[in-house]
């Protein structure tokens, strides 16, 4: 199994536009194979930061998720919203795996 955290500096302007595409990113991490965890949006913290987490059950499941999102309609539209809206400014995308 391996999860994928994802470490965002989002636009503190464009807070509710990155909530919007944080909603259309979690059917669609479940649509193909994964388990989406959530996104976490700032509270007490930063007001730029922004984390989500999923998980597949292996890095090759992830690599076809991957493949399969960048020519799937849904998915190319919440990258263009991200971008039209410029809620996001940049990611870190670190892999885990659990202890145990």
């Amino acid at each position: 199994m391996i999860t994928c955290y994802i470490k965002y500096e989002i636009n503190p302007a464009r807070l509710r536009e990155f909530e919007e595409y944080a909603k259309m990113w979690i059917p669609l991490v479940e649509k193909f194979g994964g388990t989406h965890h959530g996104y976490y949006l700032p509270h007490e913290s930063p007001s730029d930061l922004a984390v989500c987490l999923f998980t597949f059950p292996s890095l090759a499941d992830y690599e076809q998720y991957r493949a399969k999102a960048a020519k799937d309609e849904a998915c190319q539209n919440a990258i263009k919203f991200a971008e039209e809206t410029d809620c996001i400014r940049r990611y870190d995308r670190h892999f885990l795996r659990p202890v145990g």
